[in-house]
């Protein structure tokens, strides 16, 4: 297994240390889950003392919230940068899951942490399941604009599509997580996209 300093290495680049903290530590849990890695584990990767990271989370579910709250951030913004067709805009977040999530070798961050859901504290639930709401409202929207209007009365809705979409994706991450296969990723969204309107 490789050191916690060297599986976050890319975030320590720049930055402040608190955007350092939340790299290492999203990158820990995208890699190890969130009950796979301490405090101590983000400080020798930051390289600052364990109490240090006190001064910027006081417990590690607040870091675990932080963490979750910037990847909803993120996908908000990750939206709001770019003027897509629908079509585009669900082969982006393909991509995104895809690439970015790292697929065959990491985790979705809000989905690393179903797991250890019951260990967890009902704040970061929450956070979890914002990211979740973010997402599945989102692809409601493109799926819709995709879908021809009588499609929508002899199917299932679009927010049930929606959630199958999401579903899919964070199935398809892990799978190809276990595998260490990127293939095992793009064959289940190849499926899944054929499924679907556009």
């Amino acid at each position: 297994m490789q050191n916690a300093a060297a599986a976050t290495a890319a975030p320590l680049a720049a930055g402040s240390t608190r955007d350092q903290i939340l790299g290492v530590a999203r990158s820990l849990i995208e890699t190890r889950s969130y009950l796979g890695f301490s405090f101590q584990d983000v400080a020798d990767a930051v390289g600052i003392r364990k109490a240090s990271l006190y001064h910027h989370f006081p417990t590690k579910e607040a870091l675990g919230i932080a963490v979750i709250r910037q990847a909803t951030q993120f996908f908000k913004d990750w939206d709001a940068a770019r003027a897509r067709t629908p079509t585009d805009a669900l082969d982006s977040y393909f991509r995104m899951y895809r690439n970015t999530l790292r697929a065959g070798s990491g985790m979705c961050p809000a989905g690393s942490l179903a797991p250890g859901w019951d260990c967890i504290n009902e704040e970061l639930r929450q956070a979890v399941q914002e990211l979740r709401h973010t997402q599945v409202l989102w692809l409601t929207g493109v799926l819709g604009a995709l879908s021809p209007a009588g499609a929508r009365n002899n199917g299932p809705s679009v927010a049930a599509q929606a959630s199958y979409v999401f579903s899919v994706c964070q199935g398809a991450l892990l799978a190809s997580r276990m595998t260490g296969r990127v293939e095992d990723f793009d064959e289940a969204i190849a499926q899944l996209r054929s499924s679907l309107p556009g």
